[in-house]
């Protein structure tokens, strides 16, 4: 009887000490699932502001695509729109410039066909037609450089003789063979002169 009493001490001691190794087993699998579990949630979290970045990213490039599409075309457009502006500005300017020249030409048209003219009205005529024309191109800028009895002024005159007088101060300009002229204050032609060279010297 003793011996049976020991031997259920004994069982009840053995199936104890597996039933405390089945808790403990259970407990560290409880441990490491509560370890393992946020991973899922972090790794899915990346996944998303991965995308989310990607996402961001794409219409930022579809943006400034379209936006550079746009600077694009304006700077075309205003480049046509200069050219026309610089193409019509050079056909006005001609007409300006033509213009004020149409009175000269119908007086040159009058004095071709006008009959029985004397010298005397040819010359007064022709007078009358070489004002008309300086008075337009005057209006456009045109001006005479003026140059006897003037300094000689080898950036205005060109000089094709020198003649020794008295009657002239030395370096000056004795006479005027053609006319220079200056649109406005730059030099289209110098004026061909005679310059005076002192006989003293």
């Amino acid at each position: 009887m003793r011996a049976k009493n020991d031997f259920e001490r004994f069982m009840r001691r053995h199936m104890k000490g597996h039933e405390n190794e089945s808790a403990a087993l259970e407990a560290e699998q409880d441990s490491a699932e509560t370890t393992d579990a946020p991973e899922a949630p972090a790794a899915a979290t990346v996944a998303v502001s991965t995308e989310s970045e990607i996402d961001r990213l794409a219409r930022e490039k579809a943006e400034l695509l379209d936006r550079l599409a746009r600077l694009q075309a304006e700077f075309d457009n205003a480049r046509k729109r200069a050219s026309r502006e610089q193409q019509d500005f050079r056909e006005y300017a001609v007409a300006n410039a033509i213009t004020p020249l149409l009175p000269i030409l119908d007086s040159l048209d009058r004095a071709v066909h006008f009959e029985d003219a004397s010298a005397a009205d040819l010359h007064a005529g022709v007078e009358l037609i070489s004002k008309q024309l300086l008075d337009a191109l005057g209006k456009l800028g045109l001006q005479v450089v003026h140059a006897k009895g003037e300094l000689f002024d080898p950036h205005q005159h060109q000089a094709i003789e020198m003649v020794e007088t008295d009657e002239v101060p030395d370096g000056h300009v004795v006479d005027e063979l053609q006319p220079g002229y200056k649109l406005k204050d730059r030099l289209l032609r110098p004026a061909m002169v005679r310059v005076a060279k002192s006989s003293k010297s």
